[in-house]
């Protein structure tokens, strides 16, 4: 899996470069056909602390997911971000199982008859 880390209008330090790689990488544990991750952090103009974002688009095969998240910190967001693109995963993953266990079931019952 290719990460993309971009910061418009500043450079991302060693250290949140690594903690995105480490966080990004757990993404392959819930589908290991991702191909690329892009991860886009900047900073909001707005007068609220929360002005830290963090948008991180996923394609893997038949499938492009994306979240974003807006904290006080770098990390806080990128972790939210991460938290809410499991969530999606889980998902997918559950309905795709339904669907397999009730095309299995179908074709129980038509061998039945």
């Amino acid at each position: 899996m290719e990460i993309r880390i971009e910061s418009p209008h500043f450079t991302v330090n060693e250290l949140l470069q690594e903690y995105v790689n480490k966080k990004v990488a757990k993404l392959s544990h819930f589908n290991e056909r991702i191909m690329w991750c892009n991860v886009l952090l900047r900073l909001d103009k707005s007068n609220t602390e929360e002005n830290k974002v963090c948008e991180i688009k996923i394609h893997a095969p038949k499938e492009d997911l994306f979240a974003t998240s807006r904290c006080t910190t770098f990390e806080d967001a990128v972790t939210e971000t991460i938290h809410a693109l499991e969530k999606q995963m889980r998902k997918k993953k559950t309905s795709w199982q339904k669907g397999k266990e009730k095309l299995d079931m179908e074709t129980q019952s038509e061998e039945l008859e």
